[in-house]
């Protein structure tokens, strides 16, 4: 069992590790029961313009999350300008939040969140492009 958090701490220094070198490529995150929460940092916005709430977004997403169980999840996304948080599901299931005037450029996405991978983006809906954090952690 201590081999085992051993190893489950390891994803877990990478994502620290890769989410403070601001990679142009998504980013893999790695979310288990021991990893969470989990904060990693980027730039919002991009030449892609989804039709939907997110506003302008990159051409791939800022990180691909993979969730190993389960589990109760919140997406917290803070940045400034008109963010929008756009998670989409290996199985198509889409989730599209964008901040309101009254958050602060805050957005929070909790829910029930199934086995699998979520390509995650962070969009600008004024076609800004500015500095966010992104955390995800357990409800």
């Amino acid at each position: 069992m201590n081999l085992l958090k051993q190893w489950l701490a390891l994803p877990t220094a990478l994502v620290v590790a890769l989410g403070t070198a601001g990679a142009a490529v998504s980013q893999s995150i790695v979310i288990t029961p021991a990893s969470a929460p989990v904060q990693v940092s980027g730039t919002s916005g991009g030449s892609k313009v989804d039709s939907g709430c997110a506003g302008h977004i990159a051409a791939s997403p800022n990180h691909v999350v993979q969730v190993a169980e389960d589990v109760n999840l919140r997406f917290t996304l803070q940045s400034q300008g008109q963010p929008a948080l756009l998670i989409r599901s290996a199985s198509g299931q889409t989730f599209c939040v964008p901040a309101d005037s009254y958050s602060g450029g805050k957005v929070e996405i909790p829910g029930r969140w199934s086995k699998g991978a979520y390509s995650v983006y962070v969009g600008d809906r004024s076609n800004g492009q500015h500095p966010y954090s992104l955390s995800i952690s357990r409800n």
